[in-house]
C-alpha cells in the first residue's frame, strides 16, 4: 500500500513520528493508501526549510520565478491523465470532471500568477512641487496555506501560486481527506526545478498540522479555505498575533429565477449549479427561488431532469455524479434530509443513499435531492449542507426574494436569471454577496477578486488581489524641494 510523503526542503520525507492515517477511496469505501500523521515537529522542520530559502527566493528575479512556475504548469498539463485519475480516486468525483475542470484549472492558476508578476506595476503619486511617492510591494516571508478537500489540486494551487510567485516561501497543508494530488504535485515541483524550501507540503490532521501552522509565531500570513467554524478558530488565534488573514469560508448561495428568464438555459445551468461535484462546491446554488408564475413549470422540469442523472462509479464516462468525499460527510448530508422532513419539507426526488453493485457497493453515494415547502429561516435553508441537496421556493416580488436571498449569515455567491437588464443590475447591487452571476454560473475570470462577505470570509483571492495579500506595501517619499 502506497505511503504518501511530506515534501520538505525540496525532498520527499516520512513524518518525523513515523505515524500514518488511512486514506479512503470514497467510491469503494476501502483503504487504498496511507497519509503522514504529521505534527508540530514536521511543521517546524518545514518552517526552517522555508525560512532558510526565503532570502534567496525573495531576491530571485521575477523572470526566473516566472520561468520555474511555467515549467510546473506545463508538467501539470503533461500529467493530466495521471493527476485526474488520482483526483477522481481520492475525492470520488467523476473522472471526466477532474479532466475538464480540476487539473486544467490547477495549471491555469499557476500559469496566471507566473505571468501576472511580470505585469504587476508599482504605484507613484506626485505631490506637485513638494515630493514624489512610490510604493514597493515586498514579499511577506514564510506564509501558511491551508486548502480544502472539494477541489483538491485546483484550490491548493490557487493559494500557493500567488504566494510563491510574489517571492514568499510556503508551508502548506492540503486536506487530509484528499491528499494524493498534492503529493503527486510535490514530485512535479522537484522535476520542475523549484528550489529547495520554497514550497513545503505537510500532510496530517487539522489540529496537528493546521493548528501549528496557525499558531507559529514566525509564519506571517494564513490563507485558508474551508468551513466557517474553522475559520473562526483561525481568526481567533491569528488576529492577536497580527498575522495577515485571507479566509474563504462557507456559502448558502441563492439562485434567483425570474419569469422572464431564458427558461432552457436557466434550467440547464441550474442542474449544473445544484449538483456539480456532488454539490461539493462552495459556490453551488443550494437555495433556488423561482418566481411564482413559472414555479410549477420550472419545478416539474427540474425534477424530471434530475431524475435522469446517473449516480455511479466515478470512472464511468456516463456517470453524472460520483461519490461524496467520505462516509462521515455522507451521513452529515443525509442528516439534513431527515432534518428537512422534520421541518415540514417535501422530498421531490432523491433524499437517500444510492447503493451501487460489485466493487463499488460500499461507496458513499447520494441521490441528487430537491426539497420544497420549507420556510426561508429553517435550519435546512440556513446552514451549509455541502452536498447534492437543494431547496426550491416560490416568490412574488423582488423585495420578497431579496429578503430570502440575504437572510442568512453567509454571503459568498449568488445567481440571477432575467432578461430585464435593469432588473438584473438592480437586484445584483442589493445582494449581499462577494460575487453575483447574471444569466450564468461559475464563469470565472482569474483577474477578478474572489471571496465573500459576512460569515463567508475575510479578504479576497484572485488576480492582483492575491498578489497584494501576499506582499506588504512600502511607501517611499522623496522630497523634490
Amino acid at each position: 500500500m502506497e505511503k504518501i510523503a511530506n515534501y520538505i526542503g525540496g525532498k520527499l520525507a516520512a513524518p518525523i513520528g513515523d505515524s500514518y492515517i488511512d486514506n479512503i477511496d470514497p467510491s469503494r469505501g476501502n483503504i487504498y493508501s496511507q497519509i503522514p500523521s504529521s505534527d508540530q515537529l514536521d511543521v517546524e522542520q518545514a518552517y526552517q526549510a522555508a525560512s532558510k530559502a526565503f532570502p534567496g527566493w525573495s531576491k530571485t528575479p521575477k523572470e526566473e520565478r516566472s520561468r520555474i512556475l511555467l515549467r510546473l504548469a506545463n508538467l501539470i498539463e503533461a500529467n493530466l491523465d495521471k493527476l485526474a485519475a488520482a483526483e477522481a480516486l481520492d475525492n470520488g468525483k467523476p473522472l471526466k470532471l477532474a479532466k475538464r475542470v480540476d487539473i486544467p484549472r490547477a495549471a491555469s492558476n499557476i500559469r496566471f500568477f507566473a505571468t501576472a508578476i511580470m505585469h504587476y506595476a508599482s504605484e507613484s503619486h506626485k505631490m506637485e512641487s513638494t515630493a514624489i511617492n512610490y510604493t514597493l510591494r515586498k514579499p511577506i516571508g514564510v506564509v501558511g496555506c491551508i486548502s480544502p478537500w472539494n477541489l483538491p489540486l485546483y484550490l491548493f494551487t490557487w493559494k500557493i501560486a500567488p504566494a510563491i510567485a510574489s517571492g514568499n516561501c510556503v508551508v502548506a497543508k492540503p486536506s487530509e481527506v484528499t491528499p494524493m494530488t498534492a503529493y503527486l504535485f510535490s514530485k512535479l515541483c522537484i522535476e520542475a526545478g523549484l528550489p529547495n524550501g520554497i514550497l513545503n507540503i505537510i500532510h496530517g490532521l487539522g489540529p496537528n498540522v493546521g493548528g501549528p501552522i496557525t499558531t507559529h509565531p514566525k509564519i506571517k500570513a494564513i490563507s485558508f479555505t474551508g468551513g466557517t467554524e474553522t475559520g473562526k478558530t483561525i481568526a481567533k488565534i491569528a488576529a492577536p498575533m497580527f498575522k495577515k488573514l485571507s479566509l474563504e469560508l462557507g456559502g448558502k448561495n441563492p439562485n434567483i429565477i425570474f419569469a422572464d428568464c431564458d427558461f432552457d438555459k436557466t434550467l440547464s445551468t441550474t442542474m449544473h449549479s445544484s449538483f456539480a461535484n456532488q454539490g461539493q462546491i462552495c459556490l453551488c446554488g443550494s437555495r433556488i427561488f423561482v418566481e411564482r408564475s413559472i414555479y410549477e413549470k420550472f419545478k416539474n422540469a427540474f425534477v424530471e431532469k434530475t431524475n435522469k442523472l446517473k449516480v455511479g462509479n466515478p470512472f464511468d464516462s456516463d456517470s453524472n455524479l460520483g461519490a461524496v468525499v467520505s462516509e462521515a460527510h455522507m451521513k452529515k448530508v443525509l442528516s439534513y434530509v431527515d432534518l428537512a422532513k422534520e421541518e415540514g419539507g417535501t422530498i421531490l426526488t432523491g433524499g437517500k443513499q444510492v447503493k451501487l453493485e460489485g466493487e463499488f457497493s460500499n461507496g458513499f453515494y447520494i441521490a441528487p435531492t430537491i426539497i420544497e415547502g420549507l420556510p426561508p429561516n429553517c435550519r435546512t435553508n440556513q446552514e451549509e449542507i455541502f452536498g447534492p441537496v437543494v431547496t426550491i421556493t416560490p416568490f412574488e416580488s423582488e423585495e420578497e426574494v431579496l429578503r430570502y436571498a440575504n437572510g442568512t449569515v453567509y454571503g459568498l455567491s449568488s445567481t440571477v436569471w432575467t432578461s430585464d437588464l435593469n432588473r438584473a443590475h438592480r437586484v445584483a447591487e442589493k445582494l449581499e454577496a462577494g460575487i453575483t452571476w447574471i444569466n450564468c454560473w461559475l464563469v470565472r475570470d482569474l483577474r477578478t477578486p474572489f471571496g465573500g462577505v459576512k460569515a463567508s470570509g475575510v479578504g479576497r483571492e484572485g488576480g492582483f488581489e492575491a498578489l497584494r495579500f501576499f506582499t506588504e506595501p512600502h511607501n517611499i517619499c522623496i522630497s523634490t524641494n
